[in-house]
């Protein structure tokens, strides 16, 4: 006689996910803003009974919150677990197939810069991550990441008050693996601060549409300051020491 498995309640949820209509709207949603079912139909291609539908299957699997508004029904993800699942299943796809290049100048731009959800994703948050680190701005965790007092006061600079963002009742300063670099990205609610900072500062601007995020030239500098700015002040450094050791020889 087998012995019973227990049922690891994945095909369901998976089910859902993976419906190509549900996923588009999924996808749509994926950059933190909510979306009436109107909009939502209209955007994926649907009929608005058809879209009602996946939108209430969706909405009692816990994919999604339904807030009615007056006559309108906003569709938003139901948090920032749901993105990270969807962001992860993005990588996996990934991985299926290796080596795919931007294929025109629209997806290189989402390659490079994008919101997940509430946070920054792509080439430029991923570099900043790593430079942070390298830096020693940010530690990096088992999970997560943790700033120093350099990089408090760094992100003081862009106007986050790190202590209160530290109590905002969830995961502080997550790692996210981002799809498209398969390294992780900056999430949590340091990173939905980090993301607020740069879009009031200018540094990035969202789309009327989708997740992509225009880098400003006030961004390109920041960017390029904060990701290469070390490495170049440490040869700036080599240079003068080695200026120094020849003068003294």
């Amino acid at each position: 006689m087998s012995a019973s498995v227990p049922d690891p309640l994945i095909a369901e949820s998976a089910a859902l996910i993976g419906d190509p209509t549900r996923a588009k709207m999924l996808g749509v949603l994926m950059d933190g803003r909510a979306r009436t079912a109107k909009e939502l139909s209209s955007l994926v291609g649907v009929g608005a009974a058809t879209a009602s539908v996946h939108i209430a299957k969706m909405s009692a699997a816990g994919l999604v919150s339904v807030a009615a508004q007056g006559r309108h029904r906003y569709v938003r993800l139901a948090g920032p677990e749901i993105a990270e699942i969807l962001e992860r299943l993005m990588t996996l796809a990934a991985v299926a197939r290796p080596g795919v290049a931007a294929r025109n100048g629209e997806e290189a731009a989402f390659r490079e810069a994008r919101s997940c959800y509430d946070h920054m994703a792509g080439a430029l948050a991923v570099a900043l991550v790593e430079a942070l680190v390298a830096r020693e701005l940010l530690r990096r965790g088992h999970d997560g990441f943790e700033p120093t007092l350099a990089g408090e006061r760094w992100f003081r600079a862009l106007g986050i008050d790190v202590a209160r963002t530290r109590c905002a009742g969830r995961a502080f300063a997550r790692c996210c693996l981002d799809w498209s670099e398969r390294r992780d990205h900056l999430a949590g609610a340091l990173g939905a601060a980090l993301l607020d900072a740069l879009l009031r500062n200018g540094v990035v601007r969202r789309r009327k549409e989708g997740r992509t995020l225009d880098v400003t030239p006030v961004g390109r500098r920041f960017f390029a300051e904060a990701i290469h700015g070390a490495s170049a002040a440490g040869r700036r450094d080599s240079g003068r020491e080695q200026a120094a050791k020849q003068q003294s020889a």
